[in-house]
């Protein structure tokens, strides 16, 4: 009896020995596994354009009355990482303080715009395992991309909603991104149309050939692409300043009206590209031969508002666009562009729409029409955007 009592007791004791030297080491952070952990953060490799909402659900400021597809953005936010993290029930969403549930909890951990300067940052990138939050131990250590989701919100000023700063970078990697894939939308196509048509003087190694096949049919299609980086940043820099040079005055400029037309689209490769598109939409910059000045043919008007296209009304199937010097609503949406060209999806119209409407650069009579009139409504309940 007394060696079967022993054995039982001798046992116990060992596991409760080991156990003791595991929860300790755990608790103290240390050990062979803790040691080789890295919580650092990489600015190397940041991605600023990683929106990062307080939500994970954001109904944007211009979304419709009833709002449709394209106007709420579901995206795991600041509270979802938090709740599931660091409030779970036997921690900052319990007995633990501070409770960690909320908009003004969560805020008060940072200093809105210096994640560097915030405890929330430090805790989660600390490498003092003793210091570092969530504890290794409790095997959810946080991924670099909700470390990134941390950082964007704490550096953009850790608002509760997000403003233009928040979709600016987003948007702008989405079409710069979705819109210039296989060299659609792209300076270089552009540039290498012209090349081929003799715009202006190139060598031949200057432009190549891009096949890009088509998915369904297999049929290839060949775009001229400017090869020469220099000549391309040259004759792109000259387009657009003659643009914005003959639009600021038509008369006075009219020596600068724009001759060169696209054969494939207008390029959407950088944020200067995007507002030059917006504010002289591709249509009535380039139709070759279809303007007439005193009896001459030309390839751009001479109204940039006088036009039946636009960004977001190529990008956004929910909603009509109107002319902004006409008044007149088309009939059916243009949101074809975010389908066959970039494959948005209701995500990323809706930041598109966000930033748009929100950018102080892109001017309110592309945003609103002239005199408030409103040129973009909503197909679903026609509520006409305003300011």
């Amino acid at each position: 009896m007394k060696k079967n009592i022993q054995l039982p007791t001798r046992m116990f004791t060992t596991v409760l020995v080991l156990l003791l030297t595991v929860l300790l080491v755990q608790c103290k952070k240390e050990g062979k596994n803790a040691s080789i952990m890295d919580r650092s953060f990489s600015m190397a490799q940041l991605d600023n354009s990683l929106l990062a909402p307080f939500y994970d659900s954001t109904k944007i400021p211009v979304s419709d009355a009833l709002p449709d597809v394209n106007d709420i953005i579901h995206k795991a936010g600041v509270l979802s990482f938090i709740t599931n993290t660091c409030a779970t029930a036997d921690c900052h969403g319990g007995t633990v303080k501070p409770t960690l549930n909320n908009y003004a909890a969560i805020r008060s951990l940072v200093s809105p715009g210096s994640p560097e300067n915030s405890k929330l940052w430090q805790l989660l990138t600390t490498n003092d395992l003793n210091k570092a939050m969530p504890p290794v131990n409790k095997l959810n250590e946080p991924s670099y991309t909700e470390k990134n989701l941390i950082y964007n919100w704490i550096k953009n000023g850790a608002k509760e909603y997000p403003a233009v700063e928040d979709f600016l970078p987003a948007a702008i990697r989405i079409i710069t991104t979705g819109c210039t894939s296989a060299n659609c939308h792209n300076e270089a196509t552009a540039a290498g149309y012209w090349a081929r048509n003799k715009m202006f003087n190139v060598a031949t190694g200057d432009t190549v050939s891009f096949a890009l096949p088509n998915q369904l049919t297999g049929a290839i299609t060949y775009y001229p692409v400017m090869n020469n980086a220099t000549l391309l940043n040259t004759v792109w820099g000259a387009y657009k300043d003659s643009v914005r040079k003959f639009y600021t005055d038509t008369l006075a400029n009219a020596s600068s009206r724009v001759y060169k037309t696209f054969t494939g689209r207008g390029p959407l490769s950088t944020y200067d590209d995007i507002l030059l598109d917006v504010m002289y939409p591709k249509s009535i910059r380039s139709a070759a031969n279809t303007y007439s000045v005193n009896g001459v043919k030309v390839n751009s008007k001479g109204d940039f508002l006088n036009a039946s296209s636009s960004l977001i009304s190529r990008v956004d199937s929910t909603i009509l666009l109107a002319n902004p010097r006409t008044g007149v609503f088309a009939t059916t949406h243009q949101g074809d562009m975010a389908w066959s060209d970039g494959g948005f999806g209701k995500n990323e119209i809706a930041i598109v729409k966000a930033w748009y409407f929100l950018d102080p650069n892109i001017p309110d009579v592309w945003k609103y029409g002239i005199n408030n009139a409103g040129i973009f409504k909503y197909r679903k309940t026609g509520t006409i955007i305003k300011k």
